[in-house]
């Protein structure tokens, strides 16, 4: 094997010079550009080492950019809680996949160029492309494991850096570069490359079929309904509503089209009825426990969905209620733990107003109640998420007291992480949940009544959780993403 441990020359993509723009069009043109011409000479190089060994060069290429340059504190809309930055200054963002986020990049510059009046500078990063995000873009290539090509491959190509692969900017705890550049969006195209590689593992759908309204679920039995309800749109000319992509991508248009049985289902199975634009509904069964409802949130967070609300079962606290209640959450008791690093537990999560409407008025139209009446078959109050499916079973004196002190209503273990990861990623939230058991009462999860409690609501519960997500997407994006998710300084990206 040859010694290539000498320093070596670095090859690298002939990319346009960095050039203003003051158009959103051209601007997302030109960083589509600068990411195929990375991209494919990635690609190419790769092929070739692979094929040929190791080239006795280093090849590089880089991510494209966003830049803006202000100089002043210009008024801009106060209503908007988005698409400016708090002070003169230069900010910048690293960007990926501009294909996929083309209508999201062309909103935000517009608004930009809108709000400062000034031209976006767009041009090639000083940020490495590493070529495991690079070869995604093609489906024929994977890249080797360490130590199966017949060179290293970090000797030849950039690979993941954890460095820039981290939640800093939305945790709050960036800082400016050495240069005083401040970020301009919520992730950097190293860790929004690192989410798309993880969906596509978790959900075995591409992160392109994602929509932009999302429900999450902890039970396999919402899938077949939710199958149920987009054959039933597909059938339906006036719906909207365009294709149905379930595991393995497997995408449909017709409703009698039938779907194949997966040879392996994957961790958090996923499905989309789409949309034109990404104004469908995306369905994700996190199945149980709050380290999966932080993994998919964290994931999705980067396509900067419009709104996700958890529509799954829990555990009535009180004995006024019955099996097949719903409960809203207006608050959360967070016992769930995965995100007490990232989110201190002393941080509070608030509802948010349109969501909450949204899905009463939801409840009101699926169950033909309204006002006084619809405290028949719902309650509001505090959801409490712990991360021990079995707490019944311990001492019950110091967990029952503190669920008393709370005032909580409803326990289960995803809510609470949903709500807070989505308050973290600046993503509208909300909670609808539905009694299974009542654990405290003597009404546990049995097979006989869960089978036939499950055959009643289920049905109704998605089609509540889908009739709140359609009355939001009829609502301006600037309504929904309210200032209770932005902090004092915010990146000008939503």
């Amino acid at each position: 094997m040859q010694d290539h441990s000498q320093a070596l020359e670095i090859v690298t993509p002939d990319v346009a010079a960095p050039e203003l723009f003051d158009d959103p069009e051209a601007a997302v043109d030109r960083l589509c550009a600068l990411y195929d011409a990375a991209a494919e000479f990635l690609r190419d190089r790769f092929l070739q080492a692979i094929g040929s060994g190791h080239p006795g060069v280093r090849c590089r290429a880089f991510y494209p950019e966003i830049r803006l340059t202000t100089t002043s504190f210009s008024k801009v809309d106060s209503r908007l809680s988005f698409g400016h930055v708090p002070e003169p200054g230069t900010y910048a963002t690293t960007v990926t996949r501009p294909r996929m986020f083309r209508h999201y990049l062309k909103q935000q510059l517009g608004l930009l160029m809108q709000n400062h009046g000034v031209k976006l500078r767009i041009g090639a990063s000083s940020t490495p492309m590493p070529v495991h995000f690079a070869v995604a873009n093609f489906p024929d290539i994977a890249v080797p494991q360490e130590g199966a090509a017949a060179f290293t491959l970090r000797d030849v190509f950039d690979v993941p850096d954890l460095a820039s692969t981290n939640d800093d900017i939305v945790n709050g705890v960036a800082t400016r570069d050495e240069e005083g550049t401040a970020p301009l969006a919520p992730f950097t195209a190293q860790r929004v490359d690192y989410s798309l590689a993880r969906l596509a593992h978790y959900t075995a759908t591409d992160p392109e079929h994602f929509q932009n309204h999302v429900l999450f679920t902890n039970y396999q039995f919402y899938v077949s309904e939710f199958e149920a309800y987009a054959r039933a749109q597909l059938g339906d000319p006036q719906s909207g509503y365009t294709s149905f992509v379930s595991t393995g991508n497997v995408e449909i248009t017709e409703p009698d089209t039938p779907l194949p049985n997966p040879a392996r289902m994957p961790q958090m199975p996923t499905y989309h009825l789409k949309r034109p634009g990404g104004a469908g509904i995306t369905l994700v069964n996190i199945g149980v426990g709050p380290s999966n409802a932080k993994t998919a949130t964290d994931h999705i967070a980067v396509l900067r969905p419009h709104a996700w609300i958890m529509v799954g079962h829990c555990a009535g606290l009180r004995n006024s209620q019955s099996l097949g209640d719903f409960v809203l959450a207006h608050a959360y008791l967070r016992e769930d733990k995965v995100l007490d690093d990232d989110l201190p537990i002393w941080v509070p999560i608030p509802a948010l107003a349109e969501i909450q409407i949204a899905l009463e008025e939801a409840v009101e139209g699926e169950t033909k109640l309204a006002g006084y009446d619809l405290k028949r078959v719902m309650r509001t109050g505090t959801v409490a998420s712990v991360d021990n499916r079995n707490w019944e079973l311990r001492e019950h004196t110091g967990p029952v007291q503190r669920l008393s002190q709370s005032r909580a209503i409803a326990l289960d273990m995803e809510s609470a992480t949903i709500a807070a990861n989505g308050f973290r990623f600046r993503v509208p939230y909300g909670t609808l949940l539905c009694v299974s058991d009542k654990p405290l009462h003597g009404e546990l999860k049995l097979p006989g009544m869960a089978s036939e409690f499950y055959k009643t609501q289920v049905g109704r519960h998605l089609r509540i959780g889908i009739r709140a997500m359609e009355a939001l997407r009829e609502m301006p994006l600037s309504r929904i993403h309210s200032r209770k998710l932005r902090s004092f300084e915010e990146t000008a990206f939503l």
